[in-house]
């Protein structure tokens, strides 16, 4: 007689949950704290900033910094310093239940989206310092980053596509080219831009912001007195990932 292993339904659900409140819960981020600080002082090159908001990672950049086409969306958010990014399902985000139901939907590949955050404050003083690495980068390396971004931006003539405004003020979701799934996260996506920029980061089996961060750490980070040398290369989008326009 052939005896089968047998799963508790509430042991498999639970642990379900479990799974899908760690990729997408986490990836709804943390609100980001108000200041008024004075502006700092410009260094030669370019600085991304990644954020590590819970469970999720954001990469932003000063808003001065932003080049064409993505510098457009400064017009979105006036008077902010900084603009930082992320990435997220779209049905579990601007779903008003998120509940167990919506949780597991979102494993599944599904339609992504982009929330972009304008930040008056500094990245340090929005998310905490201990949160925040800064990365001392080429110009041509945060114009790669930004290009990757801009691509993953469900575009009409050279504009951005809203799709609503975010869960906190001066945040405003954007649909995204790209769709999320259980195996392509916030944090896979917040490892393909900084790979775009050609910093030595992988995105493969990244899926919690732990991952990444632990590769962050090893990088050379802070405002250094020059950006290192160009470290720019060549992306594209995962074709598994992009929604045909």
């Amino acid at each position: 007689m052939r005896t089968a292993a047998v799963i508790s339904t509430p042991s498999w659900r639970s642990l379900c949950a479990l799974f899908a409140y760690l990729l997408l819960g986490g990836c709804s981020g943390m609100v980001p704290r108000a200041s008024h600080s004075p502006p700092q002082a410009r260094v030669p090159g370019a600085t991304i900033y990644v954020a590590r908001r819970g469970w999720h990672i954001d990469v932003g950049f000063a808003a001065s910094e932003l080049a064409p086409p993505i510098a457009s969306l400064r017009a979105a958010f006036p008077g902010q310093r900084f603009l930082s990014f992320g990435f997220g399902d779209r049905h579990y985000l601007v779903a008003r239940n998120k509940n167990f139901p919506a949780l597991l939907v979102a494993v599944w590949p599904g339609p992504g989206l982009v929330l972009a955050t304008g930040l008056s404050a500094s990245p340090e003083e929005a998310f905490g310092a201990t949160q925040v690495i800064r990365i001392s980068v080429s110009q041509e390396a945060a114009l790669a980053a930004q290009a990757y971004i801009w691509e993953s931006l469900l575009s009409n003539q050279g504009v951005a596509l809203p799709l609503a405004n975010g869960p906190y003020e001066g945040s405003r979701y954007y649909t995204a080219t790209q769709r999320y799934s259980g195996f392509h996260t916030c944090n896979t996506w917040a490892a393909e831009v900084l790979h775009a920029a050609g910093l030595p980061v992988h995105s493969a089996g990244v899926l919690f912001a732990g991952q990444l961060w632990a590769q962050l750490e090893q990088l050379p980070h802070g405002t250094a007195e020059e950006a290192p040398a160009q470290l720019s290369v060549p992306f594209a989008l995962s074709p598994a990932n992009v929604v045909r326009r």
